[in-house]
């Protein structure tokens, strides 16, 4: 991105809310902080499941099906509010080493669930009763799990560099 399009994020009246308002940036990261926890808690018990440590008396896929509308909810929560954060602070945001690594990471937790769907997913009626998947689908349940938490990390992280003094 170029800092002309950073510096106009930022002078949008939606940064300038999150920025200059009494309660726009609190809330703001309230919803955020919310979003994660609730996909990231719910998709956690799909984790666990898929690496056969929890709920094992359910299919995988009565898991999946029955939280998805849950961690859907909470990732359009997550989303939302990370770019509306984003738009308030790009240029500080966009140069954060963290930034770049949560961005990485949430990028490779996407492409793990893709190809989970699509290697795993579909022969999921082979394996979805067994009390202990396949090796793949548990690598691909500790993938997720292993990378939201880089994702946890690094925005925590943000939050203690972005603002500091030089």
């Amino acid at each position: 991105m170029t800092p002309t399009i950073l510096e106009w994020l930022e002078g949008t009246a939606l940064a300038t809310v999150i920025q200059e308002s009494a309660y726009g940036f609190s809330v703001v990261v309230a919803i955020h902080i919310l979003g994660l926890t609730l996909s990231v808690g719910m998709l956690l018990w799909v984790d666990l499941r898929m690496l056969g440590l929890s709920l094992r008396h359910l299919r995988v896929s009565e898991v999946y099906r029955a939280l998805a509308p849950w961690f859907g909810a909470g990732f359009v929560m997550m989303f939302g509010s990370g770019a509306a954060l984003f738009t308030a602070y790009a240029t500080s945001a966009y140069a954060n080493l963290f930034f770049r690594i949560k961005m990485l990471t949430l990028l490779l937790a996407a492409l793990n669930a893709v190809v989970f769907h699509f290697l795993n997913g579909r022969r999921s009626a082979t394996w979805d009763t067994a009390l202990r998947p396949p090796v793949a689908v548990r690598l691909a349940g500790l993938a997720s799990l292993l990378l939201w938490v880089v994702v946890i990390v690094a925005g925590r992280m943000m939050s203690y560099t972005m603002f500091s003094a030089p």
